[in-house]
């Protein structure tokens, strides 16, 4: 990573004065802050919950995902309501495995369209549920991420990644493998022994992504010079390549953070594999900024503005220091510097493209590392 003078020397040419500069360094630096050890081999092997995924999916080809989902996702079986999260049969289901009462569950607009699939990625494979009604991804992100209260979503929001999610069908499996290992135990035995296994995580803890299937970023079809439907088509590609890159950056790098330096990076795994290119424009257009320096109420910058915010001018800065960044990584992409071919090519462009900081890309950094990285693959 360049000294924070030359970082700061950047964004003096952004127009940011001492305490903006101030605002964004301490804003976010690389990803990856050390070199990362690559494995022998991409794409890595695939996490333990994969192989319940696999069986959700065989399932769903028979019964429809809908059905085949309500089961080990327990949330399904509740509805959207407040105060829902507070009831005794809901804590009971979600915090302690216990089975949700009989009732009509989680109502969605069209179930029979869910669809369900195990997708490779350079970090292993993971499991994607795609709605393609609005109202469904909305019931889905509610239940599954805001505990099935009615909480607000922003209208640019399409598509999420689920971690850390307890899925008490493997806790049973893992239950039933332990009875009949330690037959006459009982109920106090096992629960002794998930005491103990608690903190293997993955034993028991599921990541998997959720899609919706309108246009990306909320992004018009004939602002990116496409067909309605073909830009619909692509703009699943890149919701599910962009949450794919979050989960290469949580499992290979231990980083899944709200920031806009993850959104580039995943944002760029979208659209050359959505695009067949990166395109700068567009991913301007995706976060507001299509018409700098006038930002676009509602573009998807407002959710990474910070915590605490940016100053108005740190966040003016940051606009233009983003647009210089897009335009590096585009031309970079194009020299053959960032290739998107095998999972290996894929792997070594995520890496090389954590290990800069924004001030990085946006100041002609990434062409020596680029270079690097293609040099490797």
């Amino acid at each position: 990573m360049k000294p924070r003078a030359w970082r700061r020397e950047v964004l003096r040419a952004h127009g940011a004065d001492a305490a903006q500069a101030d605002e964004i360094l301490a804003y976010g630096g690389p990803l990856a802050s050390a070199a990362v050890a690559e494995p022998p081999a991409w794409p890595l092997p695939d996490e333990p919950f994969v192989a319940a995924w696999e069986r959700y999916a065989a399932k769903a080809a028979r019964v429809g995902v809908f059905d085949a989902l309500r089961e080990p996702l327990v949330q399904l079986r509740f509805p959207v309501a407040a105060g829902q999260s507070e009831t005794e049969a809901y804590r009971a289901a979600t915090r302690r495995g216990e089975p949700p009462p009989e009732a009509p569950g989680l109502a969605l607009a069209r179930p029979q369209a869910l669809r369900l699939f195990v997708h490779p990625t350079p970090a292993g494979r993971i499991g994607v549920v795609v709605a393609e009604a609005r109202e469904d991804f909305e019931a889905l992100v509610r239940a599954l991420t805001r505990k099935n209260e009615p909480a607000p979503l922003p209208a640019s929001m399409g598509a999420c990644i689920i971690g850390g999610y307890n899925n008490w069908d493997r806790v049973r499996e893992l239950r039933e493998a332990w009875e009949r290992e330690n037959p006459g135990l009982g109920a106090a035995g096992w629960s002794a022994a998930f005491r103990l296994m608690m903190p293997e995580r993955e034993r028991y803890q599921d990541r998997f992504v959720l899609l919706s299937s309108g246009p990306y970023s909320g992004v018009p079809a004939e602002e990116m010079g496409m067909a309605e439907e073909e830009w619909r088509a692509r703009s699943l590609t890149l919701r599910l390549e962009h949450e794919c890159a979050h989960y290469f950056t949580r499992r290979v790098l231990g980083s899944m953070r709200n920031a806009l330096h993850d959104e580039l990076i995943a944002d760029f795994a979208g659209i050359v594999s959505a695009l067949g290119r990166y395109r700068a424009d567009g991913f301007a257009r995706f976060m507001g900024v299509e018409d700098h320096p006038r930002f676009r109420p509602g573009g998807r910058l407002e959710s990474y503005r910070g915590d605490p915010p940016l100053s108005d001018g740190a966040f003016a800065v940051l606009r233009s220091l983003l647009l210089s960044a897009a335009a590096g990584v585009e031309e970079a992409e194009r020299a053959g510097l960032l290739p998107w071919g095998d999972p290996a090519d894929r792997a070594r462009t995520l890496l090389a493209l954590s290990s800069l900081t924004l001030e990085e890309l946006a100041g002609g950094a990434i062409e020596a590392l680029g270079g690097g990285a293609a040099q490797n693959t």
